[in-house]
């Protein structure tokens, strides 16, 4: 249960601001919301899946060195503060293709979103928490955690149009990783 509230919460803040909700968002202004979420909690589910795998086996690797794991884990955290910092932007280009996407809502939302994801800080954040607490928590909290931001986008997004306070966005966040960061470097340090 810890690894899944953890997990939930940490993806939900690394979601926040990043370039998958104005996709999310550009999306539901073309298609069904329904179909948006189902897209990108396919997307999200496949790609945090194989995010979980990769970090467990990492952790299980290392198993007699977890003070180190924790140390690289709260840099790894440092840094997603200072990408949060530096910003997402969905280019011109990437937000065409949202709104051109042929075929099945579903399958163009998720196809987009599993593309968008591959390499991205939350898949990055999965794997790092993926080395510290079991797989199936941290691979259903942090499906839970992006698909829930993305749809907090979506509903901002249609109530609030673009006025979203996306600096107060980025430096919560990027507070928040940080936070996280320096607790698992500390906890680390003096294990």
């Amino acid at each position: 249960m810890y690894a899944f509230l953890l997990s939930t919460a940490v993806i939900f803040v690394a979601e926040l601001g990043d370039k998958s909700q104005l996709m999310a968002m550009t999306f539901a202004a073309r298609y069904r919301v329904r179909d948006v979420l189902i897209g990108i909690t396919a997307a999200t589910a496949l790609v945090h899946l194989a995010s979980v795998g990769i970090g467990y086996y990492v952790g299980d690797a290392f198993a007699d060195s977890q003070d180190v794991i924790q140390v690289v884990a709260g840099v790894a955290f440092l840094a997603f503060a200072a990408w949060t910092l530096r910003g997402d932007e969905l280019s011109e280009e990437e937000a065409d293709k949202a709104r051109r996407s042929q075929g099945a809502a579903i399958l163009a939302v998720g196809i987009a979103f599993f593309l968008a994801e591959l390499g991205d800080k939350t898949m990055l954040a999965t794997i790092t928490l993926a080395t510290q607490e079991g797989w199936l928590g941290t691979w259903i909290g942090s499906t839970v955690g992006m698909v829930a931001a993305d749809a907090l986008a979506i509903v901002v997004g249609a109530v609030l149009g673009k006025k979203l306070p996306e600096r107060v966005i980025k430096y919560g966040a990027a507070a928040l990783f940080a936070l996280f960061g320096v607790l698992l470097v500390v906890d680390g340090l003096l294990a």
